[in-house]
């Protein structure tokens, strides 16, 4: 019986899950008008229409926008967070409890306030309607820094560190061919996460570009449509392309969730 209750929660579970993305792509095949008929479980007749929509727009090349930003920003942001742990976890000096939490400190300022002055320092540095702000603003993420140090204080043992020092390893390389594949999972992970994040992201472009042609994903789907009409369709249609990237990405991603934490390593 336990099992039955079990199997039934996940049944439910899973087609709670599911249900959103069925209608994303039932949305997808139809107008406007049938979408506010309620019509959106069934699936309709215009998904070429609302496919050649969105190609005929500027939506590939906001792709390769949105894809450029996020990439780059991942990328930055995964390196710097990480030497940022790796040195927070496994150094003693000055002011190093200081800085950890200035750090952390500033996780607790609202996303609008920061928002603010962000847009001022930008627009001084004459960086307005670029992409370059797009991704400065991932590369010192204390989200990153706070991951990476705690993963790194319960996953790297100082023994090993100890003992690559004492055969001769400089810094460098024991941060490269030591800490670098065992913290690969926290790495992963975060990669998902700023990804994900720097893909979505909706208010800083939406204030800080103004050219059509840097549009990232989520304005050019905003921008869908004619000055009369808004054409939810297309948008429907938009957003199922541009989550293809996060869905392959998580397929290849999860599996060093949970592989490697410690392998090879010395258990304190």
């Amino acid at each position: 019986m336990k099992k039955v209750i079990t199997a039934f929660g996940l049944v439910v579970v899973s087609f709670i899950s599911i249900m959103p993305f069925y209608v994303l792509i039932m949305m997808s095949t139809q107008v406007t008008e049938d979408i506010f008929k309620g019509k959106m479980f069934l699936p309709g007749k215009y998904a070429i229409e609302n496919l050649t929509t969105v190609l005929n727009s500027s939506f590939f090349k906001s792709f390769l926008n949105s894809i450029f930003v996020s990439v780059t920003s991942t990328i930055l942001c995964v390196l710097i967070c990480t030497m940022t742990g790796y040195s927070l976890a496994k150094y003693n000096y000055k002011f190093k409890k200081l800085f950890y939490a200035f750090i952390i400190g500033t996780m607790m300022v609202p996303t609008q306030i920061g928002l603010i002055g962000y847009i001022m320092e930008m627009r001084f540095f004459q960086l307005n309607n670029t992409l370059i702000p797009l991704i400065l603003i991932w590369i010192a993420n204390p989200f990153g820094v706070f991951w990476m140090v705690q993963y790194i204080k319960s996953a790297v043992p100082q023994d090993i560190i100890e003992s690559a020092r004492i055969d001769g390893c400089n810094e460098l390389r024991i941060f490269i061919q030591i800490i670098l594949p065992i913290v690969k999972p926290a790495m992963v992970t975060l990669s998902l996460v700023i990804f994900l994040w720097s893909w979505n992201n909706y208010l800083l472009p939406l204030v800080m570009i103004n050219k059509e042609e840097l549009f990232t994903i989520p304005l050019s789907i905003q921008s869908l449509g004619s000055y009369y009409r808004t054409d939810y369709g297309a948008r429907m249609m938009g957003l199922l392309i541009a989550i293809i990237p996060l869905i392959i990405l998580f397929i290849f991603g999860s599996k060093n969730f949970i592989r490697g934490l410690t392998a090879g390593a010395v258990k304190e």
